[in-house]
């Protein structure tokens, strides 16, 4: 027992040693460390989290343009909800799966249809700088050093059969299941939403640009120019912006009609007359200030793979930190 009891404490000896001598060599290793390789190490650390931060649970966007007057400005810095919809494995990369699916009105952070990639390695590169520096910094920039919308931010008025269409800037819905069209600031009543759309345009603005846009169709398809069409175009630029969309469809119509023939317009004039039928697995996005957004009207429903997540709530400015509804 005796002898038992003399091994137990040197072996205990023994571990309390090489504790203490281990933590002894520990403290001299960390006392001989150069402060800036401490420094570069923290740092490290740091960004690394913030990049899982940004990448799988919130990450933080700034607003690029003033589509979504007013309910977001351009400038504003928002946090976005990631998970729900199923982050990126890797930035631009393979998505994950999410908790949830996008619903009509929310406001959402989708890849932009119209963008067009540099590659996977840049792309990586460039979310990263933007995730690490908080949206600060963007390197993806155009030939006038203006940033490349890679990510857009709009509210989802359409989901999968939903049929939407637009008259003079003004949006219908007949929701799936329903057999009537109804305006959308009722459809926003009835269903609850909260936000109001912007309009920039009066009605009587639409004639001005019918009139414009036939001017332009005409032009731009050598047909001979009419007496009343220099006071449109005239008149068209006097109105200083216009609703794009209403322009481009004035060119279809007059392009069908100077080339009915060709069963690539028919098709196009006919789906500008019925609007937009939102498949299963889709999303139409719109811009609140719906005369200055290019949207879904343009690139039409992007698919539900594509949204990034959900907009949570503005950051900065502080005077309009608060939830984005």
């Amino acid at each position: 027992m005796q002898q038992f009891s003399a091994r137990l404490v040197r072996f205990t000896e023994t571990l309390l040693t090489w504790r203490l001598r281990r933590k002894a060599r520990r403290h001299l290793k960390q006392s001989r460390k150069n402060a800036v390789v401490d420094w570069i190490e923290a740092f490290l650390q740091a960004a690394f989290l913030v990049l899982i931060i940004n990448q799988y649970l919130l990450q933080a966007y700034q607003i690029p343009s003033g589509s979504m007057i007013d309910t977001l400005l351009l400038g504003d810095r928002i946090f976005v909800n990631k998970v729900i919809y199923g982050p990126e494995l890797l930035p631009g990369v393979a998505k994950l799966p999410g908790f949830d699916h996008p619903e009509r009105q929310e406001v959402i952070i989708f890849e932009n249809p119209s963008y067009i990639s540099r590659g996977t390695a840049f792309t990586v590169l460039q979310r990263v700088i933007y995730m690490l520096t908080l949206s600060l910094v963007d390197i993806d920039r155009d030939e006038n050093g203006e940033p490349r919308a890679q990510l857009l931010i709009k509210r989802a008025v359409g989901v999968g059969g939903d049929q939407v269409r637009i008259h003079e800037g003004n949006m219908l819905i007949r929701a799936s299941g329903s057999d009537s069209w109804i305006p959308e600031d009722e459809f926003i009543t009835l269903t609850g939403g909260s936000y109001s759309p912007r309009r920039m345009l009066s009605p009587s603005d639409y004639d001005t640009i019918r009139a414009g846009g036939a001017a332009l169709a005409r032009r731009d398809l050598g047909l001979p120019a009419r007496p009343e069409d220099d006071a449109a175009l005239q008149n068209l630029q006097q109105l200083g912006f216009g609703d794009p969309f209403a322009l481009e469809r004035r060119r279809e119509g007059l392009n069908y009609a100077a080339r009915p023939h060709t069963e690539r317009l028919r098709q196009r004039v006919q789906f500008i007359r019925t609007g937009w039928y939102v498949p299963t697995g889709r999303i139409l996005p719109m811009g609140d200030n719906r005369d200055n957004s290019r949207d879904g009207r343009y690139f039409g429903p992007v698919s539900e793979r594509n949204v990034l997540g959900r907009a949570m709530f503005i950051y900065w400015p502080f005077d309009r930190a608060g939830a984005i509804e």
